[in-house]
C-alpha cells in the first residue's frame, strides 16, 4: 500500500508527464488517458493504474518508451513508468486468454466506429457475431481496400467478445504470422502444438489479411483442416482480406467455397458525410476541438481511406501545436498544402475518352458514332458519367462529344452507371481504376485545372 507522500508525489509527476507528452508527442494523446491514475512513486518507478487490461497491454507495448522519456524529463532522473491493472504489487494482468501477435487498441471499439452506407453491413454483422459467436454468421468474411476500417472492426469485435465473456479463448493474428508459425512447427516437428493452439484451444479464430495465404500450398492445406475442425465444433471464424474470396489469386477453390459459405461483408470507400464524421470522431479521441471549416477541409480533400484522414489530422495537429495550439483554416491550409481532391479535378474530355478506350479496348470513333452495340454503349456511358463528374461541360455539351446525343441520353447514362456502381462490385472497382488512370494521366499532362466554382 503506497504511503500518502508517494501518492502525492506520483500525482505531481504524472501531471508533468502528461503535459510533456501533449507538447512533444501530441499525436499519441488519447481522451481515455483521463482514465489512467498514478498510484505510487517509489524506488525509481512511477506506477500508473489502467482502467482495463487492453489499455495496460497497449500502453506497455506501444507507448512505454515515450512515457519513460517524459517521466525522466519531468524528474531529471532515470525513472520508469509501470502500467498495472489491479492493485499495486499485484501480479501483472495480461490478456492471457488471447494467443496473438496483435496489440488491441483501446481506440478500436464499436463506440468509436463511424457507420456509413459503405460499411453498414460489415458493422452490423460484427456486432451480431460479438453477441452470438458461432451462431449468427459463421464464417464472417470482411473485405475491402486497405485503410477502410477492417482492422477496427476486427478489434472491436474482439474487445466486445471479451467484455461479454472475459474467459473467452481468442486466437487473433495476421495471416503472415499464421504462415510463419506453421512453417516453424513443420521444421521443428511440433505440429501437435500448432494444432492444439488453432483447433482445440480456441473459441474464436480471427485472421487478418487472409489473402496472404495465396501461393502457400501447404499452409492452405493446414488452414483448410483447421477451418473445418473449428466450423464443425461451432467455433466462430472471422477473416479479413483486401479482396472478395473469389478474387484472391492462387487460393484453392475449396477454401474459396468455405469462405463464401458464410457472410461476406464488403467495406467501401467512405462518402463525404462519413468522412466528416470520422474526422470529428478522430479529433474527439485526441481531445481536439476542430472548427467545422477544418473538418470539412480534411473530409473534402482526402477521399480514399481513413488512414489518409488520420494522417491529415496528425499534420494539422502538429502545425497547430507549433502555433500555440490554434486550430483554424489557415493552420490547416499550411499543414495540408494546396491540394485539390481527385473528385474535384477538372480534366479534358480527350483524356477521359483516351483512358476509357484503353481500358475497354474499343475505338475512339465508335464512342463518337451512332452505334448502339452493347460493347460500345457501356464505355460511352462511362465516358459521359466521368465527364459529368470531372468537367464543367453541360449535359448538352457532353452529349455533343458522343455523336450529338441530347441531354436526356446523357441523363440516362448517368443513372445507369450510378445504379451499376451501387449494385455491381466488380464494375465499381473498374470505374475506380479508370478514374485513377484519368487523374494520373491528367496530372502528367498538366490538364488539371482549378476546382469547381
Amino acid at each position: 500500500m503506497p504511503n500518502l507522500d508517494n501518492l502525492t508525489s506520483a500525482r505531481s509527476v504524472w501531471n508533468e508527464v502528461i503535459t510533456y507528452i501533449k507538447n512533444l508527442h501530441s499525436a499519441m494523446v488519447r481522451q481515455w488517458f483521463s482514465e489512467l491514475s498514478p498510484v505510487d512513486f517509489n524506488s525509481g518507478v512511477l506506477t500508473v493504474r489502467c482502467a482495463s487490461s487492453v489499455q495496460q497491454q497497449y500502453l506497455t507495448m506501444r507507448c512505454r518508451d515515450i512515457f519513460n522519456e517524459a517521466v525522466q524529463a519531468a524528474t531529471g532522473k532515470l525513472v520508469t513508468v509501470n502500467f498495472i491493472c489491479g492493485t499495486v504489487g499485484g501480479a501483472p494482468t495480461k490478456l492471457a486468454n488471447i494467443y496473438n501477435d496483435v496489440i488491441l487498441s483501446p481506440d478500436y471499439v464499436f463506440d468509436n466506429f463511424v457507420v456509413g452506407p459503405t460499411n453498414q453491413l460489415a458493422h452490423a454483422t460484427c456486432m451480431a457475431v460479438a453477441g452470438q459467436p458461432g451462431k449468427s454468421y459463421n464464417p464472417l468474411f470482411i473485405h475491402g481496400a486497405p485503410g477502410l476500417g477492417k482492422t477496427h472492426l476486427l478489434q472491436a469485435t474482439c474487445q466486445e467478445l471479451l467484455k461479454r465473456r472475459a474467459d473467452m479463448r481468442i486466437v487473433y493474428l495476421s495471416c503472415d504470422n499464421f504462415v510463419n508459425h506453421f512453417m516453424e512447427c513443420v521444421q521443428s516437428g511440433d505440429m501437435m502444438q500448432f494444432r492444439n493452439i488453432y483447433r482445440s484451444s480456441v473459441d474464436v479464430l480471427i485472421v487478418d489479411d487472409i489473402h496472404f495465404l495465396k501461393g502457400h500450398e501447404r499452409t492452405q492445406e493446414e488452414f483448410f483442416h483447421t477451418f473445418n475442425a473449428l466450423f464443425q465444433q461451432g467455433r466462430q471464424i472471422i477473416l479479413s482480406s483486401d479482396s472478395h474470396p473469389s478474387e484472391i489469386p492462387d487460393l484453392e477453390q475449396r477454401l474459396v467455397s468455405r469462405f463464401s459459405n458464410g457472410m461476406i461483408a464488403p467495406v467501401g470507400k467512405p462518402c463525404y458525410e462519413t468522412r466528416y464524421a470520422i474526422v470529428r470522431k478522430k479529433a474527439e479521441l485526441r481531445g481536439i476541438e476542430l472548427p467545422d471549416t477544418v473538418v470539412q477541409m480534411i473530409a473534402r480533400r482526402f477521399e480514399n481511406n481513413i488512414r489518409e484522414l488520420e494522417g491529415a489530422l496528425t499534420k494539422v495537429q502538429a502545425y497547430a501545436m507549433l502555433n500555440g495550439g490554434k486550430y483554424d483554416e489557415s493552420i490547416a491550409a499550411m499543414a495540408l498544402g494546396d491540394m485539390t481532391p481527385p473528385s474535384e479535378r477538372l480534366v479534358s474530355i480527350q483524356t477521359i475518352m483516351q483512358q476509357v478506350v484503353l481500358f475497354y479496348n474499343v475505338r475512339l470513333s465508335d464512342l463518337q458514332s451512332k452505334k448502339r452495340h452493347k460493347f460500345v454503349v457501356l464505355p460511352r456511358q462511362v465516358c459521359m458519367y466521368i465527364a459529368r463528374r470531372k468537367t464543367r461541360h453541360s449535359l448538352e455539351e457532353i452529349g455533343g462529344y458522343f455523336g450529338g446525343r441530347d441531354h436526356t441520353t446523357v441523363m440516362h447514362a448517368l443513372r445507369a452507371i450510378e445504379d451499376a456502381r451501387k449494385t455491381d462490385e466488380t464494375f465499381s472497382k473498374h470505374l475506380d481504376q479508370i478514374e485513377l488512370n484519368i487523374d494520373t494521366e491528367a496530372s502528367r499532362a498538366g490538364d488539371v485545372r482549378a476546382s469547381r466554382a
